[in-house]
């Protein structure tokens, strides 16, 4: 499949350049990329082993740690962190999102170290430039705003919602145990996240035309005031988490249907609405293929009006209204097609609930703790080989570079999946088989094959740590 413009692999030479300047911006911010006083004559590669050190009285001027020499041209220079903190507007009425104030408060209360962690764990099986691709083409390739996104993304993950070290780590299992607790908020918590993946209000269910996997939303079974609005906020961000692993490159958007068959005005409840739209406009750019409003009743006209002027101009774009299966049949084949949206899949959502054992290697700390540290390794080799490639003048080499980097980013695509098991609690889409050890898809396993009944083949599926785990 032909990877679309803007992409890890289809960038014009003007887009190339945004990037390499993005990566200087984001790497400065961490204090990875440093300014440092050299010598003219000292080599680059003494510059790599010497950071900050000044062991000469010849003329000096600023070079940058592991670069070779940079044009020093007027236009041509990326801006620096104070540069663009000097440039901020807290109250721009153009900040939809409130982002440029986060923005400020993040570099003021986050350490450069929690900033890059956030960051790397942010991109898990992905390469390190899509992710942060999505945010340049989200902002239009202005370098300033698109920072200014990703690091708002990045404080909402790790100080907001607590994304990966929370909803992801602890997950349906985690969910199951917390009915019983005796703390009536978690146990309020774990009933309301629960509920919703056993009725199924929303499910990911195979792929459409153009290969992206779909999330089905069933608005009829939502009723306001049912569920908390934490509770319903975390299984928005866990089903989108969740989704990111069934995307198959080069696809890396997904299809969303809502399902408005039998709506009526009391399933309509806009703060859930208003929240599912800041995720994707704010914390998940670029994610959204196509949203398909499916059998939207006469009721939903008005209610449509207010939700589209919440949209960004982009995302609205993206919205298409469906009536019947023959409109639906346009995007997704018919027979991939769930029966209860009339399809012929033969497929009905039915919850399989965590099965004891499942989530036996998340207990091993010890071998999480060496695949870290084996990542980590990879995400300074992959920093260092793109200091390289941003101060290369030479576009052979700089080529060449950049093909290592890619040979890097593959790497930590594979090492991503040895650490899943010990990082993310297992998912109803890892039970029945959607997801599957290593990183590999079927978006359309047998509904039998992985029913177990009993924690035994939930503890095979886990596993005991392997050797292949740990190089």
């Amino acid at each position: 499949m032909e990877q679309l413009p803007g992409r890890p692999g289809n960038l014009t030479p003007e887009e190339d350049e945004k990037l390499r300047k993005f990566w200087e911006m984001f790497l400065r911010v961490c204090n990875v990329l440093v300014e440092e006083t050299i010598t003219e004559s000292e080599p680059a590669s003494e510059t790599a082993s010497r950071v900050g050190t000044a062991t000469s009285d010849k003329p000096k001027k600023k070079r940058m740690s592991l670069f070779k020499k940079k044009k020093d041209k007027d236009g041509d220079k990326t801006p620096t962190k104070s540069q663009v903190i000097e440039t901020i507007k807290e109250n721009d009425p153009e900040d939809k999102w409130g982002e440029n104030k986060t923005y400020l408060e993040t570099l003021a209360t986050h350490p450069p170290e929690l900033i890059r962690a956030t960051i790397w764990t942010m991109v898990k099986h992905d390469h390190p430039d899509a992710l942060l691709l999505r945010f340049l083409r989200a902002r239009k390739w202005d370098l300033q705003r698109a920072l200014v996104m990703m690091m708002s993304t990045m404080n909402w993950r790790c100080s907001e919602s607590h994304v990966d070290d929370e909803i992801m780590a602890n997950g349906e299992e985690h969910a199951a145990a917390n009915e019983k607790s005796s703390d009536p908020r978690s146990k309020k918590l774990a009933e309301d996240f629960l509920a919703q993946l056993r009725m199924g209000k929303s499910y990911c269910y195979g792929t459409d035309k153009a290969g992206r996997p779909i999330c089905i939303v069933r608005a009829r079974l939502h009723r306001a005031g049912e569920q908390s609005e934490e509770g319903l906020e975390r299984f928005t961000v866990y089903l989108i988490e969740t989704t990111r692993f069934m995307l198959n490159p080069p696809i890396d958007t997904a299809c969303v249907v809502f399902d408005l068959t039998g709506f009526s005005l009391q399933n309509m409840d806009y703060t859930p609405v208003k929240f599912m739209i800041k995720c994707f406009e704010a914390n998940y750019p670029e994610s959204l293929g196509v949203v398909l409003v499916h059998k939207a009743p006469w009721v939903f006209q008005g209610i449509w009006k207010i939700v589209r002027g919440w949209l960004d101009p982009v995302v609205a774009s993206k919205v298409h209204f469906t009536n019947n299966i023959k409109d639906l049949e346009e995007f997704i084949a018919k027979e991939r097609i769930p029966d209860d949206l009339e399809g012929s899949s033969g497929y009905t959502y039915q919850y399989k609930e965590p099965i004891p054992g499942e989530n036996a290697k998340m207990k091993d700390i010890e071998t999480k703790e060496k695949l870290l540290q084996e990542r980590e390794l990879l995400y300074e080799e992959y920093e260092t080989k793109t200091i390289e490639w941003i101060g290369e003048l030479d576009a052979t080499k700089r080529a060449t570079i950049h093909s290592e980097r890619d040979a890097i980013a593959k790497k930590l695509r594979e090492q991503y999946w040895r650490l899943d098991p010990y990082f993310r609690s297992r998912s109803f889409y890892d039970r029945i088989g959607v997801i599957k050890p290593g990183g590999h898809l079927d978006y359309y396993p047998s509904q039998t094959a992985p029913a177990a009944t009993n924690g035994t083949a939930a503890a095979v599926a886990a596993g005991e740590t392997s050797t292949d785990d740990v190089d």
